[in-house]
């Protein structure tokens, strides 16, 4: 599949802004399933400085810097980006989970590469007893990675309510648990915290998800939103993801922007700024399909 996406994002302050710098992530990354073919960002006033480079995670970040007072910063970026289907291996063909989970122990660190430093806790994950508890059934011994991840996967679908007005950027897993209500960022980070919690590898990935509105109905401008997913290593067969928010394996309509510990690792905006009060935040994302 091929898309034009479109990400806008505005900025409305209560008071007179006078400098502010940001970083940006919002590039879809080159990967073996996926090639982005064009990138342009632009923003509103125009920027006095403007960089990229890539972060330790290998995720494109662009620096902007917005100089002079402004009451208002809009950021938009619009790409072009080809995904192919990601393969994935049979799940009763993985290895048993306790064996990946023995690849990640410190003493055979160089067994996992990387993956190992996605066992350990981070800002926003911090595994505990409880999740590793409601984690378990689906972990039995000698399971399939896979077919537990699967099965934690769907658990956690079935479980969770989605609702975009219970939870915020800094509501914490343990509420989130709690409550059992949240959006694509909560069930993302609370699975990740599930496999953390059995001493298992997993990553947040953030990205744009092709959704297709119900018969009979059009598709509505500026409708999508940024989506959230995971990535579970399984030792020899890579990292693998998965989508609690839908209860799938990602393919071909799932468009991966950037992975890392947790949110603040990959949040597709953030910033600093000079100045007081408060502001308003929009933000409106449009995935199109365009023909082969």
């Amino acid at each position: 599949m091929r898309y034009a996406i479109s990400h806008r994002t505005v900025y409305v302050y209560h008071n007179a802004v006078s400098v502010s710098h940001h970083l940006i992530r919002l590039r879809p990354r080159e990967l073996a399933y996926q090639r982005c073919l064009k990138y342009q960002l632009s923003a509103e006033p125009a920027p006095a400085v403007m960089d990229s480079r890539e972060d330790y995670f290998g995720n494109n970040v662009n620096f902007v810097t917005i100089e002079g007072p402004h009451c208002q910063l809009s950021i938009t970026t619009n790409c072009e980006v080809e995904v192919t289907a990601k393969p994935a291996p049979a799940p009763a063909a993985t290895q048993a989970w306790e064996q990946v989970r023995e690849l990640c122990r410190g003493d055979v660190y160089n067994a996992s590469g990387e993956a190992c430093e996605f066992v350990f806790p981070s800002p926003l994950i911090q595994p505990r007893p409880e999740f590793a508890q409601y984690a378990a059934p689906a972990f039995s011994p000698g399971r399939p990675l896979l077919e537990a991840g699967m099965d934690l996967m769907e658990r956690i679908h079935h479980d969770f309510t989605f609702d975009p007005e219970a939870t915020t950027v800094a509501t914490p897993l343990e509420q989130v648990f709690r409550q059992r209500r949240g959006v694509c960022q909560d069930f993302a980070q609370f699975h990740v915290a599930c496999l953390r919690a059995l001493g298992l590898p997993a990553r947040y990935v953030s990205g744009y998800l092709e959704t297709v509105p119900p018969p009979g109905q059009p598709k509505l401008v500026g409708a999508y939103a940024s989506h959230a997913w995971i990535q579970l290593w399984g030792g020899d067969s890579g990292w693998i993801d998965l989508d609690p928010t839908n209860n799938l394996l990602p393919g071909g309509r799932h468009v991966t922007l950037a992975w890392g510990r947790d949110f603040n690792d990959v949040s597709p905006l953030r910033g600093v700024l000079v100045g007081s009060g408060s502001h308003q935040l929009k933000v409106a994302v449009d995935v199109t399909p365009l023909a082969e």
